[in-house]
């Protein structure tokens, strides 16, 4: 197993955890079918930070573009 080509221990940690929402997006990612994510950098997609960090450079890999916005909209 090559460090980083593989989040499937990540993948099981979000089943268990019921992050349905974030699961799709890997799905479609590994379909080829998610071209972009928009998000917003301080807060990412999940909480624990070094799990964020993987899980965003494998959709890298995966070709999908991270497009940061800002959260100073009130």
């Amino acid at each position: 197993m090559e460090v980083g080509t593989t989040i499937d221990d990540l993948v099981e940690k979000l089943e268990k955890e019921g992050k349905e929402d974030i699961l799709e997006l890997i799905e479609d990612a590994k379909n080829g079918e998610l071209e972009e994510i928009e998000l917003v950098e301080s807060i990412g997609l999940l909480v624990d930070l070094e799990d964020n960090k993987r899980l965003l450079n494998w959709f890298e890999q995966q070709g999908v573009n991270l497009i940061y916005v800002t959260d100073d909209e009130e």
